[in-house]
């Protein structure tokens, strides 16, 4: 294991279901992920498990203590947590016993065993700080505008590859062509018209304080309900679609929703 702690380039903070699991880029190129809060949040003993770590030697070989920034209280602070690999995160999972741990934790067990490792690497590789909803799942429920303009864009672009890339087969100039493609997806997503990264965090944040405020009414998950109600609102298939111009009125959308859950404004 690495003694001295590694000071990461970047830090994100993925929603998998209601819990914040934490993961950070190295220089190198490597994702760490702190795995005592997720030990803390199986109910698991965090100095068994870690005991358990260190004597494996495939684990012990590539864990590494991290410097993470955490928010405790107001104020940022950063601890040298110990973390293993993203890679090697199924890996540490499956080596837990679901039969083993408490009763109300086994379901939690098998979910994180079951998908925690493809959430973090999506979200990772594509840039999210949250989990969206499977996006398919939406189109039957969808305003059919919104679900005929994406069908219509996707063929567009479909057509459009495949166009340049045969003119790139015939011409030998795949270099040239993929930058026209790039200009092209480009402009039919064009960022400047559409919500900004902070907007869209604010948006991402508001869906899940109205989702955990519905969740403790209903019992049940409600992130897909939130996302699949905004975005036929808005006749969006991304809440990152959402044009700029609606990010005041979609903020009130939810604001509004959550003061009636809760008796007060959203704490966004």
């Amino acid at each position: 294991m690495t003694e001295k702690a590694i000071v990461p380039i970047e830090q994100k903070t993925i929603l998998f279901y209601d819990d914040e699991i934490t993961a950070v880029r190295t220089g190198d190129g490597r994702v760490f992920v702190p795995i005592r809060p997720i030990v803390e949040r199986l109910g698991l003993s965090w100095s068994g498990q870690r005991e358990r770590v260190i004597r494996d030697k495939v684990l012990s070989a590539e864990a590494a203590t991290v410097r993470v920034t955490r928010t405790e209280g107001d104020r940022q602070i950063a601890r040298e947590l110990f973390c293993i690999p993203l890679d090697y995160l199924s890996g540490f999972l499956f080596g837990i016993s679901a039969e083993r741990v408490k009763p109300e934790y086994q379901e939690d067990v098998i979910r994180y065993q079951r998908e925690c490792y493809k959430v973090l690497s999506e979200a990772l590789s594509e840039g999210r700080l949250i989990t969206d909803i499977a996006f398919d799942d939406l189109l039957p429920t969808a305003d059919p505008n919104a679900v005929q303009a994406y069908q219509i864009a996707q063929a567009v672009l479909r057509l459009a590859r495949n166009q340049i890339m045969l003119e790139a087969r015939l011409t030998g100039r795949l270099d040239e062509h993929e930058s026209r493609l790039v200009t092209l997806e480009a402009t039919l997503a064009s960022p400047d018209r559409l919500v900004t990264q902070d907007q869209a965090s604010q948006i991402s944040q508001a869906v899940k304080a109205v989702a955990l405020a519905l969740g403790k009414v209903s019992g049940r998950n409600e992130f897909g309900a939130i996302y699949g109600e905004l975005y036929r609102k808005f006749g969006i298939t991304s809440y990152k679609m959402l044009p700029a111009r609606r990010f005041e009125e979609a903020m009130k959308f939810l604001t509004d929703w959550h003061e009636s859950l809760t008796g007060s404004g959203g704490p966004f």
